[in-house]
């Protein structure tokens, strides 16, 4: 094997590969990177422990690629990472060559002992696509619902997003009890009526649509009901993972209900207060939200050795509110609203409030949006739970 390939695409391709190594192999070759290099000029990195797989691919016809010799290797992937993202920027030649994998790059050479490349797995088949959606779409999406899954491993329906398809409409959903995030979006299927639902584990989808090239068009790969894996491929980056149990809460039955309040804010102020007000709370300390006509009043406090209050022009149509939250659950929400203004419904201290974006609209003189409300939003919800008061 000898190939000679441009350092930022070889970089690339191994950060995406090495995305997958597990921590604690269960076996030795499962820490080896595969290295792969046809004859065509496709070099290809693999990792894989079972549960996910990840492959990424530079080909000749990019002009980054020229092989002199194809074969296969296998190779520590946490220490080819390493040594791929240390390297100048210059060409990189690499050679199999005397029971050693050589690589080079300007002044700099390194040697690495191979792996049995014989008892490494075959990765699995990804299954057929099901159809396509925007990667900077998909990856806002599963950006906004992510931050909702749950962490706890005993409960592993919580640490996954829930895909569920209807056509041309995509639903994603997290929830770890707490709150509930769901982003509805459409997209491009490869037939009429297709309909699933999956289970897919958070950090692996949200590591992936994070990772996809941007403006690259993200391929779904859905077998439907009874299936185990998901694939998602694109801009030469493609990765499957095991799905979980598709066991999930009814979360669109969640959002059901009347709302006695509804207030709108503008979404940047309204993240920085908080953030300044929490910083005198203690752990599982709470934010305090009251609004009342034209403002909201954001207090917080750590016993009696600090306080902090801050207030913010703010629209309310309804019964005043006074509600409290983790501040960390109303940052995470508010991170998923991408419009200039936000709108929280309640309907009591005690119930679950609704956090969603209020469409941006242009004024007449084009200075922007206000706080009034044109109805609808972006697809993005958030439902969370209060912090009951106790004064």
């Amino acid at each position: 094997m000898r190939f000679r390939v441009e350092r930022q695409p070889l970089a690339d391709a191994v950060a995406w590969a090495a995305r997958t190594l597990p921590a604690r192999p269960a076996l030795p070759v499962l820490a080896g990177m595969l290295v792969e290099v046809t004859g065509e000029g496709r070099l290809r990195f693999a990792a894989f422990d079972y549960e996910v797989s990840a492959e990424a691919t530079v080909t000749a016809d990019d002009g980054a690629v020229a092989v002199a010799e194809p074969g296969r290797v296998l190779v520590s992937g946490r220490l080819l990472a390493e040594i791929v993202r240390n390297l100048p920027p210059h060409p990189v030649d690499v050679l199999l060559e005397g029971g050693e994998v050589v690589v080079t790059c300007g002044s700099a050479e390194f040697g690495l002992l191979p792996l049995p490349v014989e008892d490494y797995p075959t990765l699995p088949d990804p299954p057929g696509s099901a159809g396509t959606v925007p990667a900077a779409v998909f990856a806002a999406a599963v950006a906004q619902v992510t931050p909702a899954a749950g962490r706890d491993e005993t409960l592993p329906m919580l640490t996954g997003v829930r895909v569920d398809i209807d056509g041309p409409t995509m639903r994603l959903a997290c929830t770890d009890r707490y709150r509930i995030a769901v982003r509805e979006l459409t997209w491009s299927p490869v037939g009429d009526g297709f309909a699933t639902g999956v289970v897919v584990p958070a950090r692996t989808l949200a590591d992936t649509a994070k990772a996809i090239r941007p403006g690259a068009e993200v391929s779904l790969g859905l077998s439907g009901t009874g299936g185990t894996l998901i694939g998602i491929s694109g801009g030469g980056r493609s990765m499957t993972a095991r799905l979980l149990d598709d066991q999930f809460i009814d979360y669109r039955s969640r959002f059901a209900g009347a709302w006695t309040s509804t207030a709108r804010v503008r979404t940047a102020p309204f993240v920085e207060a908080i953030k300044r007000v929490a910083l005198v709370t203690e752990r599982n300390t709470p934010v305090r939200l009251a609004f009342a006509s034209g403002e909201v009043r954001i207090r917080g406090a750590s016993g009696d050795s600090a306080r902090a209050n801050e207030s913010l022009p703010a629209a309310l149509d309804g019964d005043e509110i006074d509600i409290a939250f983790s501040p960390q659950y109303l940052l995470d929400g508010l991170t998923g609203v991408d419009t200039e203004v936000a709108r929280l419904q309640c309907a009591g201290p005690t119930r679950a409030a609704l956090l969603t974006a209020v469409p941006d609209r242009e004024d007449g003189d084009g200075e922007g949006t206000d706080l009034g409300d044109p109805g609808g939003d972006t697809g993005f919800r958030y439902l969370v739970m209060p912090v009951r008061l106790t004064s």
